[in-house]
């Protein structure tokens, strides 16, 4: 089953907005962090590298949340909430490459994007793609 997002929730998602997302040691305990993210395909794509914490506390458990928000003010929508399980897409190469690189972009733009540092990021072995298939999704 997937989740169905408005027009107006897809156009949010679509801004260079900080996603802060959730996941739990083994023992329970939470770590939020803020990610860059793209919504694409109806799922939240999120460029990290493997030896991160939030990728570690994934490959134990694939529940995940994301919050992505901003201060209230005149916009009808100030925040999409998701909770959904990770998947860690490591291959192919070229393809996780070309996703995340469209998540710099959106972030740095299209020529910030090709500077030194985020040039090498999608080039290092470590990177890798979360991929956040939404279970469920609250917007206010």
């Amino acid at each position: 089953m997937s989740i169905e997002f408005s027009p107006e929730a897809q156009a949010f998602l679509s801004r260079p907005l900080l996603g802060r997302l959730a996941t739990a040691s083994p023992d329970g305990q939470p770590h939020v962090v803020p990610v860059w993210f793209l919504f694409e395909d109806g799922v939240i794509w999120v460029s990290a590298f493997r030896t991160t914490r939030k990728v570690i506390d994934l490959e134990r458990n694939p529940k995940c949340a994301i919050v992505i928000d901003i201060e209230q003010g005149q916009e009808s929508l100030s925040a999409v909430a998701i909770e959904g399980r990770a998947e860690l897409i490591r291959t192919p190469f070229l393809e996780v490459r070309q996703r995340a690189q469209r998540i710099y972009a959106k972030y740095l733009g299209p020529e910030g994007v090709l500077a030194a540092d985020p040039q090498s990021w999608l080039d290092s072995p470590e990177n890798l793609l979360i991929k956040i298939t939404p279970v469920r999704v609250k917007t206010w």
